[in-house]
């Protein structure tokens, strides 16, 4: 807290310079992260306060002057608060404050695949709603029937990035297709990627110009119908590493261009991420951690439950999920992924 508090008061200073505001993006970053850090401030606080109160009125319950009843209340009170502040000191990474990028694949299995690909994608934009975040379409592909074969979207807002780093993996959907005249019981499988944004001058990344190829398209999908007449969707691709950034969110080339080049350096820097934490699960060889391609989560919609397959954390009501109730599920991995007992086997 004293290290958030020298941070407040020298970012604070800078905000007093006359020339403060000359680079908007800048600025508007430094007060950010004076309003991020003075949260926590604030936060802090009144957990000190809560734990006096509580303090207190113990004190008086031993002289007659209180109740058990009111210790218990201000005890719950108390616990609550701490147990919150716990689950978000899990997001102590530069990178989790970011906004992220979510983008989703549909996996083999044709239409069935592509419908619960959109379901997929419905039900992150209902949780963004349900917690103060702005939605951006940057890219979708509808599949040749229904649903989408894939489609990348921007979450805004505080520590988005933090709260959906763990939603990378394979998504496992059970169910009894309405596609299938026989009513057969279908499987399908969608991906789902998460990369924080990296914008402004927090981090500098580097893409060599002769690294990257350009391609311009005609956009298509429910987030570029008004541009579809003309090549303004563009594609750029890190030959390198072969990264590939899409982006149909404008009706002009050039800022659909800025918006790739954005992302492109975004998922760069996420793979430098993923290296970094390849080389420490190496030193934790205690701890089993799940790849990106593995299968996370899996929603059985006849038998009515969804589960988490590392954390292990399991609810019998789907249909809150998929309307985009995914707290508990966020906040139990990210418990989890602080301290892993191992992998959680799926046994229904």
């Amino acid at each position: 807290m004293d290290n958030r508090a020298k941070e407040v008061e020298d970012l604070t200073s800078q905000t007093l310079d006359p020339t403060f505001w000359n680079d908007a993006k800048r600025a508007e970053g430094i007060q950010r992260k004076i309003g991020m850090s003075k949260r926590w401030l604030d936060d802090y606080a009144q957990i000190a306060r809560e734990v006096d109160d509580l303090e207190g009125i113990f004190e008086f319950q031993k002289e007659g002057l209180a109740s058990e009843e009111e210790v218990e209340s201000q005890y719950v009170r108390t616990t609550g608060i701490l147990e919150d502040a716990e689950f978000r000191s899990t997001l102590n990474q530069k990178e989790d404050e970011m906004n992220a990028v979510l983008t989703i694949n549909a996996g083999a299995g044709g239409t069935e695949a592509c419908d619960w690909s959109a379901m997929i994608l419905r039900m992150y934009r209902m949780w963004a709603e349900r917690n103060g975040f702005k939605v951006i379409d940057l890219f979708e592909q509808d599949g040749d029937s229904a649903g989408i074969k894939s489609a990348s979207i921007e979450i805004r807002g505080d520590y988005a990035y933090g709260w959906l780093k763990g939603e990378n993996g394979v998504h496992r959907l059970v169910r009894i297709s309405p596609f299938n005249a026989q009513g057969k019981r279908q499987t399908s499988f969608t991906s789902v990627f998460v990369y924080p944004l990296i914008e402004g001058n927090e981090i500098e990344i580097i893409v060599n110009p002769d690294d990257i190829r350009w391609d311009v398209f005609r956009a298509s999908g429910a987030g570029g119908q008004h541009v579809n007449r003309t090549e303004s969707a563009v594609r750029v691709t890190h030959i390198p590493t072969g990264i590939v950034a899409e982006c149909q969110a404008d009706r002009s080339q050039h800022r659909n261009r800025d918006t790739a080049m954005t992302m492109l350096k975004s998922r760069l820097y996420q793979l430098e991420l993923r290296k970094r934490q390849a080389e420490q699960d190496k030193i934790e060889a205690g701890k089993s951690k799940i790849e990106w391609g593995s299968q996370i989560r899996s929603y059985v919609l006849d038998d009515r439950w969804v589960k988490d397959l590392r954390s292990g954390y399991k609810i019998h009501n789907p249909d809150t999920i998929l309307n985009g109730d995914l707290n508990e599920f966020l906040k139990a991995y990210l418990m989890w992924e602080r301290n892993p007992t191992g992998v959680v086997d799926e046994d229904e």
